[in-house]
């Protein structure tokens, strides 16, 4: 998945009410950008962070800037918007290029389902049961190269655990994928410390039939790739 228009370097200054993004770009120009992300993005919104937005001319958006993309600086990225991986991951998958789903031809986003939800993906194919796949981004790095879910307390996610599960026992795939947008971390793990309570639905679901998967991701200021599985 390419980005759009070409990002524009800049440095964070700070980010608030989790969607805002103050900024200073190179020319010393200062703009509010939008942050895609609810979570808590611990250890990626310190003041003075290198950071990449994306400009746009939409008239419809009020804020003419998306941040995107965290710069370490040393050759790695993450990416910040939780909306990229369905992005990334609708190609891969209508492509069957990851070989766990590689046998689903019908790919659809966005399905209603369970309680008052949406699943990310339900893929169908004739003669296989239907596979529900729940994509996660997967931001959180505190020790070097393990990257973990959640960064923050997360009730949403522990319903959706759930939802998987019942949609297992039905005899349908129920897939938990995390996706991780760092390309520092070649391994992963939940962050029961932060959420607990996530962690146990987490292996309840489990016990029940719902698949994991963990992808990895190519990340530059070009665009998002979906990488090998960890």
């Amino acid at each position: 998945m390419r980005f759009q228009t070409t990002l524009v370097p800049a440095r964070l200054i700070r980010r608030y009410k989790r969607f805002l993004a103050d900024c200073r770009l190179e020319n010393g120009r200062e703009v509010t950008a939008h942050c895609a992300n609810p979570g808590s993005m611990m250890g990626l919104a310190e003041p003075g962070t290198k950071i990449w937005l994306e400009p746009n001319d939409d008239p419809k958006k009020k804020l003419k800037f998306g941040w995107r993309l965290v710069d370490h600086e040393n050759g790695h990225f993450t990416g910040v918007d939780t909306s990229v991986p369905n992005r990334a991951l609708k190609g891969a998958l209508e492509r069957r290029a990851i070989p766990a789903l590689a046998a689903y031809e019908t790919v659809r986003p966005e399905v209603k389902y369970g309680q008052n939800s949406r699943i990310d993906f339900l893929l169908s194919q004739p003669g296989l049961p239907d596979a529900y796949v729940e994509v996660k981004s997967v931001t959180l790095c505190r020790q070097p190269g393990l990257a973990e879910f959640p960064d923050s307390v997360t009730a949403r996610g522990a319903k959706h655990l759930a939802e998987l599960a019942t949609v297992a026992r039905q005899g349908h795939r129920a897939i938990m994928l995390y996706l991780v947008q760092r390309s520092d971390c070649d391994s992963f793990s939940l962050a029961a410390d932060i959420d607990p309570t996530y962690a146990r639905a987490f292996e309840t679901a489990r016990s029940q039939g719902v698949e994991k998967l963990i992808l990895s991701t190519h990340i530059s200021p070009e665009g998002v790739e979906i990488a090998e599985m960890l």
